[in-house]
C-alpha cells in the first residue's frame, strides 16, 4: 500500500488554520483580550428573513408524506435551476437549465471539477491566490505555472504571447487582493483560451459585490461558452457559509476532443455527489426571487460599508491598498518594512486585530496583507481606531 506522495510537499497547515492557530495561541497566553477577527472571509450577519421563511417551508414539506423529498435530481431540483437561469437573463447571459449543477460551494466543485481532466494538464494560478487553487493541484501532483499579479499591473496578471497551459484560473473580484477584471481585460483571456485551446475554471463567488461597471460572469465575454467554466457560490452573496450551497455551469457548447466537458461532469456528479438537500435548495431558491435579491443586497451594502471605514483609515494612514467598493477584501502594503507574518504578528500584540498574511497566498504576496469587511460595524469601527493609535508610527 503507498499514500499519495504528494500530499507531502503541502504546506503542514492550510493557510487559515494557521491564522487561527497563532489566534488562539495568543489568547491563550492573554485571556482577557478583546481580539479583533478581519481575517477569514466569514460573513457575521445572519440569513435574509425570505431565505429562513424559505427553509421553514421546506421543512414543513418534508414533514408531511404528500410533499416529502428523497432522493433529489442529479444536477439539483429544477426550481433552483431555473431561478439561476433567470438571474443569468438579468445579466444578458442566456443558459440552458442543463447547463447548471447545484454543488454544496465553489470550493469543492473547483477541486472535484479536476476529476474530469488528465494529471498531464499544466495549471497556470495568478500569483499571489485562494491557497485552495494551489493545492487541490499539488495533491493531484499537477505542473503549475504561476502569473505573478503585481502593484505595477494591479494584480490583475494578463496572458502573455509566450504563456503555455492547459487550464487557467481566474478570480474576479479576487481573493485576496479585491481586484477586478475590466470586460476589455477578461476578453483577452477569453481569446487566449481559445486560441490555445485551454479550459477558465471563472470563481465568481464574489460576483454580488461589483457593480455594473464589470463583467459579473464570464459567459457576458464573447466566446466565453467555448472555453470557461464558472464556480459560483451562495457564502458570500447570501451568507450561507454555515448552509452550503452553490452552482457550477458547465456549457454544453464546452468539449475538447470532440468530448462534451458537459457530459463527462455529469458522469462524475452522478457517481460521487449525492447533492444539495432539498431544504438548502429551497433557501437558495428563495435568493433569487425579487424579496431576495432586495435582502440579500442590504447585507451585501452592510459589508461594503465596512470597507469605506477600512480604505478611509489606510488613507489617512498614508499606506497603499487596493480592493473594496467592489470586493469585501482590502489588500494593503505591510507598513515600515515588516513582512507579511512580522505585521500580522505586530498587529495582533499592539491593535489586538487579526488579518490575513499576504504570504500566505503566494511569494507574490510578500510584504502585504488581506483585511476582510465581513465583521460587525461596530467592530471594524473599534478595530479601526486601534490601528489609528498603534499605526502612525
Amino acid at each position: 500500500m503507498n499514500i499519495n506522495e504528494n500530499f507531502l510537499t503541502l504546506q503542514k497547515n492550510y493557510l487559515f488554520s494557521e491564522v487561527q492557530k497563532r489566534k488562539e495561541a495568543y489568547l491563550k497566553k492573554h485571556p482577557d483580550a478583546d481580539v479583533i477577527s478581519l481575517g477569514i472571509g466569514d460573513v457575521t450577519l445572519p440569513l435574509a428573513p425570505v431565505v429562513i421563511e424559505a427553509m421553514h417551508h421546506g421543512v414543513d414539506e418534508m414533514a408531511d408524506k404528500k410533499s416529502f423529498h428523497g432522493y433529489g435530481e442529479e444536477q439539483g431540483y429544477l426550481f433552483l435551476r431555473d431561478a439561476i437561469r433567470k438571474y443569468y437573463e438579468k445579466k444578458n447571459v442566456t443558459l440552458e437549465n442543463a447547463e447548471i449543477f447545484i454543488s454544496d460551494g465553489a470550493k469543492s466543485d473547483l477541486g472535484n471539477m479536476l476529476d474530469i481532466f488528465s494529471i498531464d494538464n499544466t495549471i497556470i494560478i495568478p500569483d499571489p491566490v485562494y491557497p485552495v487553487y494551489v493545492d487541490i493541484n499539488q495533491m493531484a501532483g499537477r505542473k503549475i505555472i504561476f502569473i505573478h499579479g503585481t502593484k505595477e499591473n494591479g494584480f490583475l496578471p494578463m496572458p502573455q504571447e509566450d504563456l503555455n497551459g492547459d487550464i487557467v484560473y481566474l478570480c474576479s473580484p479576487n481573493n485576496p487582493t479585491g481586484a477586478a477584471y475590466n470586460r476589455k481585460q477578461l476578453q483577452a483571456w477569453v481569446d487566449w483560451a481559445n486560441d490555445h485551446s485551454a479550459i477558465i475554471f471563472y470563481d465568481a463567488a464574489y460576483e454580488a459585490f461589483l457593480t455594473q461597471a464589470y463583467p459579473s460572469s464570464i459567459y457576458e465575454i464573447e466566446g466565453a461558452k467555448q472555453c470557461a467554466i464558472e464556480f459560483c457560490s451562495l457564502s458570500k452573496t447570501a451568507g450561507f457559509t454555515g448552509v452550503r450551497c452553490g452552482y457550477t455551469i458547465v456549457p454544453l457548447a464546452l468539449e475538447k476532443d470532440h468530448v462534451l466537458l458537459h457530459d463527462l461532469w455529469l458522469r462524475r456528479q452522478s457517481t460521487k455527489f449525492n447533492g444539495v438537500s432539498y431544504i438548502v435548495q429551497r433557501g437558495a431558491q428563495a435568493v433569487f426571487t425579487p424579496v431576495g435579491q432586495q435582502q440579500i443586497q442590504e447585507a451585501i451594502t452592510y459589508y461594503l460599508e465596512n470597507t469605506e471605514m477600512i480604505t478611509k483609515t489606510l488613507k489617512d494612514l498614508g499606506i497603499w491598498h487596493i480592493g473594496g467598493k467592489i470586493s469585501p477584501y482590502i489588500w494593503m502594503a505591510c507598513p515600515k518594512g515588516f513582512t507579511s507574518w512580522e505585521f500580522f504578528d505586530y498587529l495582533l500584540d499592539k491593535c489586538q486585530i487579526v488579518g490575513t498574511p499576504g504570504a500566505g497566498f503566494g511569494k507574490q504576496g510578500e510584504g502585504y496583507f488581506r483585511l476582510s469587511a465581513f465583521q460587525d460595524h461596530d467592530k471594524v469601527y473599534e478595530a479601526m481606531l486601534r490601528m489609528i493609535a498603534h499605526l502612525g508610527f
